[in-house]
């Protein structure tokens, strides 16, 4: 009369690891490797800014009726070239280097975040993954319940309904574990897209499991630490000094820049005889001054200078609520800390200890299978929400260092 569900089996072929995982990310990830290339663009800019200006070489015929006339012909050319006041290529430079700095910075805080965000997602997997392996060691336990209980069944011991609930609870498991398995697979899915797997191929299994780690911090000294390395408050400093620069880039655009030019000009000799000359050659020189209106209007001016404030308003803002994620990660990490740790000490110790009581009693016909279920369905939840609590355990700390701008993390 038993049907008992078979376990199901989950293929594995090659596994993979943290280290592997974390190498894939920073070498392969797509939008990692779109923002390289701003830095790519950044230094290329770089280059351009250290441009001299062009000179310019013209040339010029004329002829002067010199068929009808005669008289004569002219021919002339000229180098012209514009001098650069006050400081503009070394402005456009400095520009340059502060675009370049602040890019690179940027870089480095998108991968601050990728890091992290990669790094909750195996932890996911690895959540995921021992919830499935978890719903497989259960369905085994219902398996030789029900096995036992048709037994005991056969012997006249237990009830018919009995045995056919142990059945039925057995039968049961197998969608817990295909429910599980799917989640599973679903969280291996997602690190492929972390890794930029191109061509998407599955991941079988991850190394690694769930471990309680519980790091010593001192608040004080980890808030410290978060404003001497966070990325985006060294980004905000940066901003700053970039509009430092464009205020120096503005104040040297509204120098003059003066024009400079050269020009030699051949006469051939004119035989008209009412006015008949030799042929001769000329040099003229002389410069070109623009006249400056444009430099009453000071909105340019005005506005850099806003833009420095809004930076050094910004830096504030950054600072204060960098100093509030520091604070809360920790709290988070202490609260998670010490909820895996009342797990640890007594509710798995009473959960495995009354389950098993529960059965023996069972077995010696003592207690019902009603009781054993109902022990049998705490200890799933406690265990359940034990993986759940190490997972944010495991996560907060994550958290923690990401908002401290460090990382420490290895699983």
């Amino acid at each position: 009369m038993m049907s008992i569900a078979y376990s199901y089996s989950y293929g594995q072929s090659e596994t993979l690891t943290y280290k592997d995982y974390m190498k894939n990310v920073k070498e392969n990830n797509i939008e990692y490797v779109i923002k390289k290339y701003d830095v790519n663009i950044a230094e290329a800019n770089l280059q351009a800014s250290k441009v001299f200006p062009d000179p310019e070489l013209s040339f010029s015929y004329s002829n002067n009726q010199d068929k009808t006339m005669n008289m004569g012909q002219s021919y002339e050319g000229g180098l012209e070239y514009t001098l650069e006041l006050g400081g503009k290529r070394k402005a456009r430079i400095g520009v340059s280097q502060s675009e370049t700095e602040l890019t690179k910075i940027l870089l480095e805080d998108y991968f601050r975040n990728l890091r992290a965000d990669a790094t909750l997602s195996y932890l996911n997997a690895l959540k995921q993954k021992e919830f499935y392996n978890f719903s497989r060691l259960y369905q085994q336990k219902m398996i030789m319940l029900a096995y036992s209980d048709s037994i005991r069944y056969g012997l006249g011991i237990i009830t018919k309904v009995d045995a056919i609930q142990s059945n039925f609870e057995a039968n049961k498991t197998l969608n817990d574990i295909i429910q599980s398995e799917y989640e599973f697979k679903n969280s291996l899915t997602n690190l492929l897209l972390f890794q930029g797997n191109k061509q998407f191929t599955e991941i079988d299994s991850i190394s690694g499991k769930l471990i309680f780690i519980k790091k010593e911090f001192n608040l004080t000294n980890i808030i410290n630490i978060a404003l001497n390395n966070r990325t985006d408050l060294k980004a905000i400093l940066q901003s700053k000094d970039l509009s430092e620069k464009n205020l120096k880039l503005i104040k040297a655009n509204r120098f003059i820049d003066l024009g400079i030019n050269l020009n030699l000009s051949h006469n051939t000799v004119v035989k008209n005889e009412l006015a008949p000359a030799p042929a001769f050659s000329s040099i003229t020189a002389g410069i070109a001054i623009p006249i400056k209106f444009s430099n009453f209007n000071k909105g340019e001016i005005i506005s850099a200078k806003y833009a420095i404030k809004q930076s050094e308003a910004s830096y504030e803002g950054i600072e204060i609520q960098i100093r509030n994620e520091v604070v809360q990660a920790y709290n988070y990490y202490t609260s998670t800390c010490n909820q895996v740790e009342q797990y640890n000490k007594t509710l798995l110790i009473d959960a495995d200890t009354i389950l098993k009581s529960k059965t023996y009693s069972y077995q010696r016909g003592e207690t019902t299978l009603l009781e054993v279920l109902n022990a049998q369905k705490t200890y799933n939840e406690i265990y359940q929400n034990y993986y759940e609590s190490l997972f944010n355990c495991l996560s907060s700390l994550v958290e923690l260092e990401r908002s401290c701008g460090i990382w420490d993390i290895e699983l």
